[in-house]
């Protein structure tokens, strides 16, 4: 039986081997492997065949005109993964601890976001810190979730806020959700729609996974009935194109300055928002420019759901304020991601 000490041997062993392990998971070809971390091919079998003596297994096996990592060779290397990760986001760390301003934040956000309000956030953001790099990430709403859980991204911009240990967040605005109709539809002459009306309607909507598809079901099973879907989609603009057609309804938020041709917004009553955060890992450092980024977006909606969003894409941060319309009968009411209303 393997003791304490020689777990730790055989760590420090793998340790050198860590890159090569990761790198043949993902191309299955010692050469390409070897090419990809500048060592010569010999030097990259002898390295895995000892460190398989050294455990008494085989990490690799043949598999056509390249190889295939055995069962404990797959174990090594995703943990070697995990390890490489760690290690790049303390090198990460300590470049940004010499030099703060030259850090780099990888923002994960819904496709809606992107028309307004990350526009408006890094503008201003980097109006201070001009030498921060950011990569942005656009996604579903699970597959962000998913992304900054596993650290490949920084930061979130997702509706609703995942519920979890692990995570943190801030509410960053609140988004007015309307009846997106064809403009030929009963209903299209309106001023408001009450939910549970549209019960014998056909719906078009995102895929699960999307925010506003979860709020779309819960916001209907609250009104007492399951949608029927006609139509699944990727992009809101599709949906409205489906909408368009005449081929169903569905919920969105505004488009701005004024819906597509073929469309008509009719706001719900009582009035339904959802509102939008940002959304950190709870359980790892922040990288400096990373906290930072966090820190200003915490300080500008100073926890009043402040920042304005102008539907999917017109008002500019640090505009007239967010979309209201305090002379419809349903304004006083709204509903929180949870899809529960508040007064």
């Amino acid at each position: 039986m393997m003791d304490e000490c020689d777990v730790t041997r055989l760590a420090a062993e793998l340790a050198p081997a860590a890159a090569l392990l990761r790198e043949v998971k993902l191309t299955s070809n010692i050469t390409k492997a070897a090419a990809e971390l500048g060592i010569p091919q010999p030097t990259a079998s002898r390295r895995l065949a000892a460190l398989g003596d050294a455990l008494g297994t085989p990490l690799t096996v043949p598999n056509g005109r390249g190889i295939r990592l055995t069962r404990a060779g797959l174990l090594l290397a995703d943990a070697a993964e995990q390890a490489i990760g760690v290690l790049g986001q303390g090198v990460r760390r300590v470049r940004e601890e010499i030099d703060p301003e030259s850090g780099h934040v990888a923002l994960g956000f819904l496709h809606l976001l992107g028309r307004s309000l990350v526009p408006g956030l890094l503008r201003d953001f980097r109006a201070g810190h001009p030498r921060t790099r950011f990569s942005l990430v656009q996604g579903s709403r699970q597959s962000i979730v998913d992304r900054l859980t596993s650290g490949d991204i920084d930061l979130a911009l997702v509706a609703p806020l995942p519920a979890g240990p692990s995570l943190d967040s801030v509410v960053v605005t609140d988004q007015e959700l309307f009846v997106a109709v064809p403009e030929d539809h009963p209903l299209a002459a309106r001023p408001t729609v009450e939910l549970s009306e549209l019960s014998s309607e056909a719906f078009v909507m995102l895929e699960h996974g999307y925010g506003l598809r979860q709020i779309t079901d819960d916001l209907c099973a609250e009104a007492g009935f399951t949608p029927t879907v006609a139509f699944e989609g990727q992009e809101s603009d599709t949906v409205r194109g489906l909408v368009a057609a005449g081929l169903g309804v569905a919920l969105l938020p505004a488009f701005e300055p004024h819906p597509p041709s073929g469309v008509v917004e009719i706001p719900l009553a009582p009035r339904v928002t959802r509102e939008i955060g940002l959304v950190w890992p709870s359980d790892r450092p922040l990288p400096p420019a990373v906290a930072a980024f966090r820190e200003f977006v915490r300080n500008r909606t100073s926890g009043d759901h402040s920042l304005p969003l102008g539907g999917d894409h017109s008002l500019p941060l640090g505009g007239a304020g967010r979309r209201t319309r305090s002379d419809s009968p349903q304004a006083a009411h709204s509903l929180p991601l949870n899809g529960r209303r508040r007064p």
